[in-house]
């Protein structure tokens, strides 16, 4: 099965993809950061004994990992897509992940909090994320109970999460305005929404391929439904601000558009070697040409999942061996010549 990212069509938004995760913990048990190994294990199993029919309840395929016995590179590869944080992928304790076919869904055991639940999906679809994970949130807490409290909300770990245990996420890619020297007042102006915004690959300058995440601020004192409502509202500013520049811009100066745009496919399909900082530019440029008719591809290929496959431990597995950086280089000009679908037409 394809992974969800190979769905998205960056041709009809700027609005790469929605994520929805909850931060719950169990209520007879400590923060996982106060258990020793052996504390740590009992955990993760009796949770992975007690969920392990709820992924699958609407006839999904999950598949269990018991993140103290996967390989350095297969973890950072899953954090590389969205799955593991930083903790999941550097604790010496056990813990869990189950996770769906498609990765758009799942359930991390045992690191941060007890129970952390993603999900992901292409586009806007912060609403149908929720509803999804409040259906699943409910039935995993009719089998353990959460702590939580009357007037805090749920307990988590880490003080910004506590209230609803909600971040609601979308992706951006703002080539465009992130350009313009407004753009850290649009970013200030996010955070008087409730919002926050960062970037994907970086900071400032050092955002290669303009991806940009935004995402609530705070989870106590709001509602599940206020808080995305916000985040929804404020990406949809961003995506029509986006949009309106690009506009602008391609009607002063569309050969150079054009221009840019042929270049950097050009490149791609016939470089031999190319730095991840690069193809993220290129594809960057890539992506914003196909949205602005300035190109069409002769089949509908996620170009963000390149991105995704251009990053060093995905790249070593497809791959299926280490790589330095000069075979890095290499190996990941090829993926990209195999991937890159041919332009068919220029508008």
């Amino acid at each position: 099965m394809s992974r969800w990212y190979e769905g998205i069509h960056e041709e009809r938004s700027n609005i790469i993809y929605s994520r929805i995760r909850l931060s719950r913990n169990w209520d007879e048990c400590v923060f996982p950061s106060r258990l020793d190994e052996a504390g740590s294990r009992q955990l993760v199993e009796r949770l992975k004994e007690g969920l392990k029919d709820a992924p699958t309840r609407d006839g999904g395929i999950f598949s269990w990992y018991a993140l103290e016995t996967m390989n350095g590179a297969k973890k950072q590869a899953l954090r590389e897509r969205r799955i593991l944080n930083r903790t999941a992928v550097e604790m010496s304790r056990p813990g869990g992940l189950y996770l769906s076919e498609d990765e758009s869904c799942s359930l991390l055991l045992g690191t941060d909090d007890h129970i952390r639940l993603q999900l992901l999906a292409p586009g806007l679809d912060l609403e149908q994320l929720w509803k999804a994970a409040d259906e699943l949130d409910d039935y995993i807490n009719e089998r353990f109970s959460y702590a939580f409290d009357e007037k805090y909300g749920y307990l988590t770990t880490f003080p910004t999460n506590v209230g609803t245990g909600l971040k609601a996420c979308v992706v951006l890619h703002l080539p465009m305005l992130s350009q313009v020297r407004k753009f850290q007042s649009i970013v200030g102006d996010m955070g008087r929404l409730g919002t926050a915004i960062r970037g994907l690959y970086g900071e400032g300058s050092e955002n290669y391929g303009n991806m940009y995440e935004l995402s609530n601020q705070r989870s106590l004192g709001q509602s599940e439904k206020e808080i995305i409502e916000q985040v929804a509202k404020a990406a949809a500013q961003l995506n029509n601000q986006e949009l309106r520049v690009r506009n602008a811009a391609l009607g002063a100066r569309r050969l150079e558009r054009e221009d840019e745009t042929w270049k950097s496919y050009g490149i791609l399909k016939y470089a031999r070697r190319i730095t991840e900082k690069d193809a993220r530019i290129f594809l960057s440029q890539l992506m914003a040409g196909e949205e602005d008719g300035v190109i069409s591809f002769e089949k509908e290929r996620s170009l963000y999942s390149l991105m995704i496959g251009i990053k060093p431990a995905n790249l070593a597995l497809w791959a299926s061996r280490p790589l330095d950086k000069d075979e890095a280089d290499c190996v990941r000009a090829a993926y990209i010549r195999e991937r890159l679908p041919r332009i068919i037409e220029s508008a």
